[in-house]
Order: structure tokens, then C-alpha cells, then sequence
């Protein structure tokens, strides 16, 4: 099936983030980075933008200066955070493009492995076993 709307994905990929910056222990450490992040989706279409540093998450009206920019599908970012998507590979093969602060973003990378099972939890006890993968 796959997201109905761009509030969907907002709630579950933008989500995440939020959900990081609660914990005790990753919180801390991606706040520490002060990147800003930029992802792009497709398919809804939706824009968001991740300030670490500030832990907020919301959604962006034109192209953010500075930091990583990402566009992709819904649909990989949700695979993604379900650890499905290897990001170097992604973009390799053009299913991630990427823009920006790129080292920065692969920094990042090692440090959101932690935060796959909470998304599949999420995703099960919200009753959408459609969303994976």
C-alpha cells in the first residue's frame, strides 16, 4: 500500500527524529552534531527539515542553506528505517540522491541503525503492517 498523504509520511519519517530526540542516550548525540537535514520526498511529496542541533523536525517550504539535502521516495525512506536500504549502495544506484553535506550524513548513518526497531514497532502498533517491508 504505502503512505496516503504527506501527513502520513511527515508522522512516520519525520517521526523517527523526533522519536531520537527523546532518547537519552542518541538525543544527545545527535543534537551534538548540529547538522540540518533536509529530506525530500516523493510520492506523497513531502519536505522536511531536521535541525539536529535544534531537535525540531518540520516541514520546509523552499530549499534549506547549509547541511545535507536528501531526496528520495517515500517508499525507500520508509525501507530505510526499517533497515532495509543501504545508504552508500542507494546512492550509488541513484534510489537516494544526495546534496550538500555529505559526510556529515554518513556520519549520521551508524547512529540511526539504532533507531530501526522503534520505527517497526511504531509501524505495528499503529495497525500498519501494510508499511513493511
Amino acid at each position: 500500500m504505502g503512505f496516503a498523504n504527506a501527513d502520513e509520511v511527515e508522522k512516520y519519517l519525520g517521526g523517527i527524529f523526533e522519536e531520537a530526540f527523546r532518547d537519552p542516550e542518541l538525543g544527545p548525540k545527535l543534537k551534538a552534531t548540529g547538522a540540518r537535514l533536509q529530506t525530500t520526498y516523493s510520492d506523497p511529496d513531502v519536505s522536511l527539515i531536521v535541525d539536529l542541533g535544534a531537535g525540531t523536525v518540520g516541514r520546509a517550504d523552499a530549499d534549506v542553506e547549509g547541511g545535507a539535502v536528501l531526496a528520495m521516495s517515500a517508499e525507500t525512506g520508509n525501507a530505510y528505517w526499517q533497515g532495509k536500504v543501504n545508504l552508500p549502495l542507494a546512492m550509488a544506484k541513484g534510489k537516494v540522491k544526495v546534496s550538500g553535506d555529505i559526510a556529515s550524513l554518513l556520519k549520521l548513518a551508524p547512529l540511526s541503525k539504532r533507531l530501526i526497531p522503534a520505527y517497526i514497532d511504531r509501524l505495528n502498533a499503529d495497525g500498519r503492517p501494510d508499511l513493511l517491508v
